[in-house]
């Protein structure tokens, strides 16, 4: 079909980048939840009454030199997803497709303005709204660049997959619980609430994420191989993490917590960004099979494979 979607190179590259800039204000935002240094300046969007572009950066230090660091990171993925966005309405043919790149850039300027606030109002609340938010963001860049690499087309050529019955709704029931149990590090990490909620979820996240990984690497579909493995090796990697985390916070027998150590700030910062590639290996192993299963319905639909009623409720909508 003459019309039909295409893969493009250039496109999948700027989703790639936009998503792999985006682990600059996680990881810096992170450091300064870490450190407490989300109030090292009292206003926004400048920085001590200079222009945020002009404040001299490298010459700070300490909480305001982190702070400003995050600031920095935030503009340059906003520039990112603004020639992500622009890209997708040139180039992209799947109107969904455009239409996810336009709300990942409204989705990074809101995160923007919460940031704003949180420092404005000094509501420790919002912090914790800005950082979930990051969570769902990030996913969505990885969905882009899921939806654009050429993994995404070559499946529509390759031999139909198997039924896959109730795969689909395990993953969307693990990467929603994966969600809720980053929602409740939040609570703990911001406001010091639930906290042995969050530590008994984990097990329950755990089973969820080894089961499902387990069931896709058991279909023998190399697509869905990479992110079923990464999903298990995460969730060890973070369930290690996580009592490190435990162990910086609150001491372990004999050891002694210091607080601002590197072991705390590396291993609480590292326990963070687990978490977030966690639910983003979530959602994008649930995009796959999503994929996959809806071919397989469109091939089931008649000997031309015309496309069938799919997830989106629009025709050719996972094309």
């Amino acid at each position: 079909m003459m019309n039909s979607p295409t893969y493009h190179p250039g496109l999948h590259r700027v989703a790639l980048l936009t998503a792999g800039l985006a682990l600059l204000p996680i990881v810096v935002g992170a450091l300064v939840t870490t450190r407490d240094a989300g109030m090292a300046f009292r206003d926004w969007p400048s920085s001590d009454g200079q222009n945020m572009l002009l404040y001299p950066w490298l010459k700070s230090a300490g909480d305001k030199f982190l702070e400003h660091g995050h600031r920095l990171a935030g503009i340059a993925i906003g520039l990112a997803s603004i020639g992500l966005a622009v890209m997708a309405a040139v180039y992209e043919r799947r109107r969904w497709v455009a239409v996810l790149a336009g709300s990942i850039l409204a989705g990074v300027v809101a995160q923007g303005v919460l940031g704003g606030q949180r420092v404005l109002l000094d509501a420790r609340s919002l912090a914790f709204v800005h950082g979930s938010c990051a969570a769902l963001v990030f996913a969505l860049l990885a969905s882009m660049a899921t939806v654009t690499g050429r993994g995404w087309f070559n499946a529509a050529n390759g031999k139909p997959v198997p039924a896959m019955p109730g795969v689909k709704l395990l993953s969307y029931a693990t990467a929603a619980t994966v969600f809720v149990q980053f929602v409740l590090g939040g609570m703990v990490r911001h406001q010091g609430m639930v906290l042995y909620e969050h530590l008994g979820f984990a097990f329950v996240v755990a089973g969820l994420t080894v089961f499902l990984a387990c069931t896709v690497l058991g279909l023998g579909v190399e697509w869905l191989s990479a992110p079923g493995l990464a999903l298990a090796l995460l969730t060890i990697l973070q369930l290690g993490l996580g009592a490190a985390a435990w162990i910086a916070k609150f001491g372990w027998g004999d050891s002694v917590v210091v607080y601002g150590s590197p072991f705390q700030i590396i291993s609480r910062t590292a326990h963070v960004l687990g978490g977030m590639l966690l639910f983003m290996t979530s959602v994008v192993l649930s995009l796959r099979i999503v994929r996959l299963e809806w071919l397989r319905k469109r091939c089931v639909a008649g000997p031309a494979c015309e496309p069938a009623a799919n997830p989106l409720g629009m025709r050719g909508a996972l094309q």
